[in-house]
């Protein structure tokens, strides 16, 4: 089965700093098949038996910690959920809309219906964002930088983790596949 690993806060501000091909190395070392790594914010893509993804993203950060001696949290995805994203984004065909302002953040899960139904958010003049399943599509007209509704907010709100990637990100680990 095809997975995709999205590593949580590596290499960013000269913090928990990871070499993909180190990374690539220790995902062989778990016995994974067919290892490709993208751009050092830690995107896996690999091949390994049909395991549930907690217990595959439990694995992972083990051996990041023992491998790297710092904590990572994990968000895997299926080729097949990858492709659900792409296909599900509520923005990509709107009128207007700028590819490059598009982001999606992946959560590790989600909280019920009444509690997303409830978030309170201060958002700028033109953002969007849309919950489905455990993915936020966002649109950010000035920028991810300038936005509120950034990973650490929805994390708070939602009580949960996750990571960001752009809509070019999502798209290039897509063609990885």
């Amino acid at each position: 089965m095809r997975y995709i690993a999205l590593l949580r806060g590596i290499n960013v501000g000269g913090k928990n700093k990871i070499k993909m091909i180190e990374l690539k190395n220790m995902f062989e070392l778990l016995e994974f098949k067919n290892v490709k790594t993208y751009i050092q914010s830690g995107n896996v893509v690999f091949d390994y038996d049909p395991i549930d993804t907690t217990k595959l993203a439990t694995q992972i950060e083990q051996k990041i910690s023992e491998t790297f001696g710092f904590l990572v949290k994990i968000i895997i995805r299926t080729e097949e959920e990858l492709k659900n994203i792409i296909n599900n984004n509520p923005f990509v065909n709107e009128p207007g809309i700028e590819l490059d302002k598009l982001y999606v953040i992946l959560m590790f899960d989600i909280q019920g219906p009444d509690v997303i139904s409830f978030l309170d958010l201060k958002k700028e003049e033109n953002e969007r964002f849309i919950i489905i399943s455990r993915e936020v599509y966002l649109y950010c007209p000035n920028g991810y930088g300038r936005t509120k509704l950034n990973n650490n907010m929805f994390e708070k709100k939602l009580k949960t983790f996750a990571t960001t990637r752009n809509w070019k990100t999502i798209n290039k680990i897509a063609r990885m596949i």
